[in-house]
């Protein structure tokens, strides 16, 4: 939908493409940036001069007393690293649903949290919980409201507390909402296609992409355990650290005979969530039959929580240390933006069609359509939208049979065609006899660009 209105906007196009990507990239970022501001506001006095006066501390807090500028600290370790970057610069529905996930997580917490059990803050973060799910519905299908409720169960199983009955009666009105904001794709779509579009979104990409490798992405169970840690750089140091602080503060309480569930501070109860927002799609996606990167990054958020906690205590300390972490952040931007001026550009032309269709056009072919032999290239969508053979329905057709080409193009006015062919198939191709004339223009790697025409 996203992709759509870009597409509305700016045109058909690569920077349309990653439009939608890029802005729900930045609403992740604010959206951590809240969960950091909310807490410097409500928690800076009242548990700050609890800390202060009465030298109570959390088992295993993140920090020791809430301070502002930790907001500021939890949007720029997000904003710099590695996985929010390359996958908000990517036409990717991870990022999309990474958003609406955090968004409504991060509206959870601020209502559980909540000293003023009343009033428009309290119950405005409660309808956005929901309200969220249902746009991370949207995004990607039922996991979007899996999640959210899986990682707020997990969190009460941890912090061992009951529900309130405020959020238990939010859930007869919120699940409604959630469907209703849901419906509004949903619904069009189902008039639209009936029972098929039950069958290939929820039977085929839901259930059989989950209990089956039917899309060819097998990986070993542990695949994500190293994925996602390496979605943290340039920050893995300090993320390592504050799970290896989680896990033997949070045991320490476990076998503490004195500790009170009541000493949870909010920040405390932020690093419990967090865990919990971590673990639950890392379990659940490592179980998964299909594994592709972009599966773990909604949990890439909570990772950052952990990360920037850890971080923000090792700069409170010294304020060489803060310069040092700054300049980090600066260091990976530079990097990131000489990598995308310098080498990604190489790498795309590789990767894409977009050399192929500028060679054709430099030798004289600007005006040929172009066709499919044996694959599908979905990004001459950018390069090429209107030189396309297309079926009925509006996508591309593809020829599965060079013969049938062969005699197409015979019967053609114009008498010629570019085709796309991938490099495993070119030699047969090349070595078939046919009434047409072969001349390959260039190759990516992948696939080659043939001039066809008649002899």
């Amino acid at each position: 939908m996203a992709a759509i209105v870009a597409y509305k906007t700016f045109g058909v196009t690569e920077f349309a493409a990653r439009f939608g990507s890029a802005l729900f990239g930045l609403g992740t970022i604010f959206s951590l940036w809240i969960l950091g501001r909310t807490l410097a506001t409500e928690n800076t006095e009242k548990h700050g001069e609890e800390v202060k006066n009465k030298k109570i501390l959390s088992a295993f807090s993140v920090f020791s007393v809430a301070k502002n500028d930790f907001a500021n600290w939890l949007a720029l370790i997000a904003a710099s690293s590695i996985g929010l970057i390359a996958f908000s610069r990517g036409a990717s529905f991870d990022i999309i649903l990474t958003f609406p996930v955090t968004a409504s997580l991060v509206s959870f917490f601020i209502f559980d949290q909540s000293e003023k059990k009343s009033g428009f803050t309290f119950h405005f973060s409660l309808f956005t919980f929901h309200f969220f799910i249902g746009v991370a519905m949207l995004a990607k299908g039922l996991i979007g409201i899996v999640f959210p409720f899986a990682i707020v169960a997990f969190y009460y199983l941890l912090v061992r507390k009951i529900p309130s009955k405020t959020f238990v009666f939010s859930l007869f009105w919120g699940i409604i909402l959630s469907l209703i904001v849901a419906s509004l794709w949903y619904l069009p779509m189902y008039q639209a296609n009936g029972w098929k579009f039950v069958d290939e979104f929820f039977i085929q990409h839901h259930f059989q992409r989950y209990t089956s490798n039917k899309y060819q992405h097998p990986q070993p169970f542990y695949f994500f355990f190293w994925v996602l840690p390496l979605m943290t750089l340039p920050w893995l140091p300090f993320f390592l650290a504050s799970i290896w602080d989680f896990v033997k503060r949070f045991f320490e309480r476990v076998i503490s005979k004195t500790q009170s569930a009541k000493l949870i501070t909010q920040h405390s109860a932020l690093s419990i969530f967090a865990f919990a927002w971590l673990l639950v799609p890392l379990v659940f996606f490592s179980l998964s039959g299909s594994k592709l990167p972009g599966y773990i990054l909604p949990a890439v958020p909570a990772a950052l929580i952990l990360t920037a906690g850890y971080a923000y205590k090792f700069v409170s300390k010294s304020a060489r240390r803060k310069l040092v972490l700054q300049f980090t952040a600066f260091l990976t931007f530079v990097v990131i933006a000489l990598i995308l001026q310098f080498a990604a550009p190489e790498y795309a032309l590789r990767d894409s069609v977009k050399g192929l269709v500028e060679t054709a056009n430099k030798n004289g072919y600007s005006s040929e359509k172009i066709v499919n032999l044996y694959s599908v290239s979905h990004n001459l969508e950018f390069y090429a939208p209107d030189r396309l053979v297309r079926k009925s329905d509006g996508t591309q057709k593809r020829y599965e049979d060079f013969s049938v080409l062969a005699d197409e193009v015979k019967n053609r006015a114009d008498g010629a065609i570019l085709v796309l062919i991938p490099l495993k198939d070119l030699a047969n191709i090349l070595a078939e006899n046919s009434p047409v004339e072969k001349n390959v223009l260039d190759s990516n790697g992948e696939q080659a660009i043939v001039l066809l025409k008649t002899k």
